[in-house]
């Protein structure tokens, strides 16, 4: 149960009950503050009775007879002697501007507060209650009630008498009554009624559940939610009434209006008060508990509860215990509950004080947060409302939430939340760090720092990179790379890093950190010595993106050492800046590298380095003979007698064989194959890639004492040579190793040429076949002629015009056109007539005839 949050120029009076006192984590609805001011003065001689809200102001009425009119801040503004005794109840209209009151003694007035308009009348007997219309303040609305042991209404006539009508009597004194728009609800001691002041019709009754009470000690409650809408407090019962339009087929003799109890629950305590919120009730409760020490009943502090009216039960909201003054004398009738219904003001009234509960707003629901010490939760409910809160700013929260977070040692998420908190405020964030400074977590805030948009001095960034440095090398490295260079004093920390290297020279993460803050300070000479030094990958970048290749002319061969791969393509992609032959002489005498960059320039240009190419000979020899045999093959600028010197030197067998080819030796290199590398299939192949008979024999007479080479011969000549050139030539009696198998494949080899040629033979003749039966078809078949075809000899029509003439044609399968008297006469030895236009071809297409007579 949450403990109110009750203050008296600041609080009220602590609780007795310590179990109480103690927090609650769920945090309250409602806040508290005693009225003070006047009323403080008013209950120092004189005790509440009764009071009544207005928007504008309040009316309290007291145990002495007086009638006070207070401002929301409790100032008396007002002052109204009526009674000498109590006053039971105080009405206003809506306007404010009427208002009625009667006593104990059974004085009733009416009165307007701003106007001379007035009513007094004293019964015998104490009057309990009045109302005045909602309205009075029109003149056709001039209507109020009363009630003492009957219920009286008075209207004011046409005359400006005032006339009074008894609306209900017979069942103990009336005690409570409410009136809204048409509707007047009341209390008597059997229950609660509620008249139709149009229709002039009680329309229900609701009887009281526990009638052990006494009605005067445990009072009913009324409230009217809305025009419709009445809730019933009585005892621990509460009735939730809406009252509804009688359908024209059941009026008969009923009332047109009808009361239906939508909601109905008991509650743990005595009600004393109640208050609609939205779609919630307000519940002012008086308790009485046991003494543990006692086991005496004893009347404990009153609650103020929340709840939410179900069915036939109600939801506990919150609930609060409220420390009045005085409440250990006070009885359930001694409280009362009023509201505001524009803001939502709540004022319980005892004798002895009158306390308001307003609903927290979002400044209390931070401040709840903040005692709590939920920091994280009041700064998103800070941001998220920012433009509702009042009393607190975001960054105040942010910072308190800084403080607390240091508080508890968490260094780190602190420092993180300065990146949200402090945002662009430069002046808190230098703040801040000498803060953590002062504790010693530098280290901490240094990942979050601004280096953009706030920038610090320069100062700070410094600080925290000494820090560093005297502790955590590789924490210090990370920052040199992270930050930009403009937010400190380059100068200043590449000599605190000289001094330390002074001590520890060797230490690698100092000097790479040292060459990246030459690089800031375009020092980049010093900057790529130690890289070089170090074999840094990131050397070829440098040179590379500040262009230093003047720099490293004389550093070449530190690169090729380092990397001689990456080095070489640098070099190579960079030949107007530095030379193939600077890199040559660079490299003089470290001939290896010289080889390596040499031939990685002969391989994307063979012409390049052409100048080179003699030199590279000796270098492949020496250190790379497996490129040396394609380097002389595709090189067209090296020297062959050079180069066959070197081989016949170093008895490179396979290169000198090339080199004798290449300058036409060809014996001579078949010879080598044949005597140095006693490799037959390789000179067979050298003699069919040369095609030459007198090498093909010279191979034959070199093999034919050799049974391994006959049998490589006899394998592998067949297409090349006819194999019976070297049979004949074997020796009688000589033992040749898988001869039969040789001879086998000689055959087979024949078998499959005859194979070969009858396929080829077969395909000829059907190809032939096809072909002439092709060609006789298309000569077979007719040709147009017409009067538009000449002679391709007289060039006179082809036809005569007379169609009734005899007359001969030749046509051509060449498509050419002659009258016969115009063709030559065929020889003797010749019958064959052939085209004059297409003779020259010689039976070509003009060679067959087709003749028309007629």
């Amino acid at each position: 149960m949450a403990e109110a949050e009750e203050q008296e120029t600041g609080s009220l009076e602590e609780s007795t009950d310590d179990s109480e006192e103690e927090e609650s984590e769920e945090e309250p609805k409602l806040k508290y503050e005693r009225l003070s001011n006047g009323v403080t003065e008013i209950l120092q001689k004189d005790a509440a009775s009764c009071m009544t809200v207005h928007d504008k102001f309040l009316a309290l009425g007291t145990h002495y007879g007086k009638v006070y009119l207070l401002d929301v801040q409790g100032n008396i503004t007002q002052k109204f002697d009526v009674s000498p005794v109590k006053i039971n109840q105080i009405s206003l209209d809506e306007s404010g501007e009427h208002m009625g009151v009667c006593s104990e003694d059974g004085k009733v007035q009416v009165f307007g507060l701003y106007s001379g308009e007035e009513f007094h009348e004293t019964f015998d007997c104490p009057i309990k209650i009045v109302a005045v219309h909602p309205h009075f303040v029109r003149s056709s609305c001039k209507q109020f009630v009363t009630g003492g042991k009957k219920l009286l209404l008075f209207e004011r006539s046409w005359m400006n008498r005032w006339k009074s009508s008894v609306l209900h009597e017979g069942e103990g004194n009336i005690r409570s009554v409410k009136w809204r728009g048409h509707l007047i609800a009341w209390a008597n001691n059997m229950g609660v009624k509620i008249f139709d002041i149009t229709s002039k019709q009680r329309i229900t009754n609701v009887p009281r559940d526990d009638i052990s009470l006494r009605p005067d000690m445990y009072p009913c409650s009324l409230c009217w939610k809305d025009n419709v809408t009445l809730i019933i407090g009585w005892g621990t019962s509460v009735k939730i009434c809406s009252v509804k339009e009688r359908h024209a087929s059941e009026m008969r003799d009923l009332p047109s209006r009808y009361v239906e109890i939508v909601s109905q629950f008991e509650t743990e305590f005595y009600i004393s008060g109640l208050a609609p919120l939205c779609d919630q009730l307000v519940v002012l409760s008086y308790v009485k508990e046991i003494s543990e020490k006692t086991e005496r009943e004893y009347c404990a502090r009153p609650r103020l509860d929340i709840i939410q009216p179900l069915s036939e039960t109600c939801e506990e909201i919150s609930s609060d215990a409220l420390t009045v003054r005085g409440f250990q004398e006070n009885e359930c009738r001694d409280y009362h509950l009023e509201y505001s219904e524009g803001e939502s003001l709540f004022y319980i009234v005892s004798p002895r004080d009158v306390v308001v509960a307003k609903e927290r707003d979002q400044d209390d629901h931070i401040d709840w947060l903040l005692e709590k010490k939920k920091y994280e939760e009041a700064l998103m409910a800070a941001e998220i409302s920012q433009r509702n809160i009042k009393r607190h700013k975001i960054l105040d929260i942010g910072l308190a939430y800084i403080n607390h977070l240091v508080e508890r040692g968490e260094y780190d998420i602190a420092a993180r939340k300065c990146q949200k908190i402090l945002g662009k405020n430069a002046a808190l964030w230098e703040y801040e760090v000498y803060k953590f400074k002062e504790i010693g977590q530098l280290k901490a805030i240094s990942p979050y720092l601004p280096r953009g948009d706030p920038v610090l001095k320069p100062l700070i960034y410094e600080m925290i990179l000494h820090e560093f440095l005297e502790s955590d090398y590789e924490g210090f490295a990370t920052l040199i790379r992270e930050w930009p260079g403009d937010l400190y004093n380059n100068s200043v920390i590449v000599q605190a890093v000289r001094d330390h290297l002074k001590k520890d020279g060797q230490n690698k993460t100092l000097l790479k950190t040292l060459a990246e803050l030459y690089t800031y300070d375009k020092n980049y000479g010093n900057a790529l010595e130690i890289y070089l030094t170090l074999r840094h990958k990131d050397v070829f970048q440098l040179i590379h993106k500040h262009n230093l290749f003047s720099s490293i002319k004389d550093k070449i061969v530190l690169l090729m050492d380092f990397d001689s791969e990456k080095a070489v393509d640098m070099l190579l992609d960079n030949e107007d800046k530095i030379s193939i032959k600077k890199v040559v002489e660079e490299l003089e005498d470290r001939p290896e590298l010289q080889h390596v960059y040499l031939h990685k320039l002969f391989k994307r240009d063979h012409h390049k380095g052409q100048r080179y190419h003699e030199k590279q000979i000796s270098l492949y020899a020496e250190y790379d003979r497996p490129n040396l045999l394609p380097f002389l093959r595709d090189s067209t600028h090296c020297p062959l007698e050079k180069a066959l010197e070197i081989c016949q030197q170093r008895n490179f067998v396979e290169e000198t064989v090339y080199l004798l080819s290449r300058m036409g030796n060809s014996r001579s290199a078949l010879k080598m194959i044949m005597e140095e590398l006693h490799d037959v299939d390789k000179a067979i192949e050298f003699a069919k890639e040369q095609d030459d008979g007198e090498l093909w024999e010279d191979l034959i007479l070199y093999s034919i004492d050799k049974p391994p080479f006959i049998t490589g011969l006899l394998n592998n000549i067949g297409t090349h040579v006819d194999p019976i050139l070297l049979i004949h030539r074997i020796k009688e009696g000589m033992e040749i190793p898988n001869l039969r198998d040789s001879l086998v494949k000689i055959l087979q080899d024949y078998n499959l040429q005859i194979l070969l040629r009858e396929g080829c033979k077969k395909i000829l003749v059907a190809d032939s076949l096809s072909l002439l039966k092709k060609m006789h078809r298309t000569q077979m078949k007719g040709v147009l002629v017409d009067e538009e075809n000449v002679c391709e000899s007289c060039l006179s029509p082809i036809l005569p015009s007379d169609a009734a003439k005899p007359f001969s044609v030749v046509v051509f399968h060449c498509r050419h056109m002659f009258h016969k008297e115009c063709l030559p006469v065929p020889s003797m030895n010749s019958a064959t007539q052939f085209c004059n236009i297409c003779s020259a071809k010689n039976r070509g297409p003009g060679s067959a005839i087709l003749e028309m007579k007629k």
